[in-house]
């Protein structure tokens, strides 16, 4: 409980940060639109999609951070909270929990691997596993409809998701980390083969794009394989 209530407070009560992320995000989600939140984690995208007047279905397979996301977002119809862990198929996922810092959870013992040791990495301790219930992007959108944007931010898990996805979307986001690079170039490639042809980069938690513009896949593979180990993470942004 108290790596969740860091989080809470870390994430949330910053209105310089809340009306910057807003400012983000308001190309691509415009009120009304359907958002599917992967990895909603302990809200903070969530609420600027909310702030944008979108619908948002919350994806979010720790128990604590779904409970605190339908705490938050009791009464709201245009919240929805599913306690799964998205992924390639429908069934049962194991997750690696980080108590001490909910946000960097996995799916992915790949992940886990690789961060130990790696700088920017040091301490962080997968202390917990739990089997969580599983679902798709596909079964998503048979659920809830196409969203007008995915955002996916599932700690080294993300190829996992893409591959649960079998057309492409209006615009979608998703995370990449220095220390997976094969992962986020298996990430565009899969993207590539749906059918987005549009890419662009935000790094850290920076509230603009890093590339002006958007891309051919090819040239924002290039730039993420180009970046220090230093930046540590970020996000690509994809469109048809």
């Amino acid at each position: 409980m108290s790596g969740l209530r860091r989080s809470l407070d870390f994430y949330h009560g910053d209105p310089v940060r809340d009306a910057a992320l807003d400012a983000f995000y308001a190309p691509l989600v415009r009120a009304g639109d359907l958002v599917f939140d992967v990895g909603a984690h302990v809200g903070d995208r969530l609420g600027s999609f909310r702030r944008l007047g979108a619908r948002v279905v919350a994806v979010e397979p720790q128990p604590l951070c779904a409970r605190a996301l339908r705490e938050m977002y009791a009464g709201d119809d245009a919240v929805t909270v599913v306690e799964a862990a998205c992924g390639r198929t429908a069934g049962p996922v194991r997750l690696h929990v980080n108590s001490a810092n909910p946000t960097v959870s996995t799916a992915s013992p790949g992940f886990v691997r690789a961060a130990d040791g790696a700088p920017g990495w040091e301490g962080e301790t997968w202390d917990a596993r739990i089997e969580v219930p599983g679902t798709t992007l596909d079964a998503l959108v048979a659920a809830y409809g196409v969203p007008a944007f995915v955002k996916i931010d599932v700690e080294g898990f993300e190829d996992a998701v893409l591959a649960g996805l079998s057309r492409p979307v209006p615009a979608l986001s998703f995370e990449f980390t220095t220390i997976t690079r094969v992962l986020t170039a298996r990430c565009l490639d899969r993207l590539t083969a749906l059918g987005f042809t549009r890419f662009t980069v935000a790094l850290g938690d920076e509230m603009r794009f890093a590339l002006p513009g958007w891309h051919q896949a090819a040239a924002v593979a290039a730039y993420l394989r180009a970046l220090p180990d230093e930046v540590n993470s970020g996000d690509v942004y994809a469109r048809p």
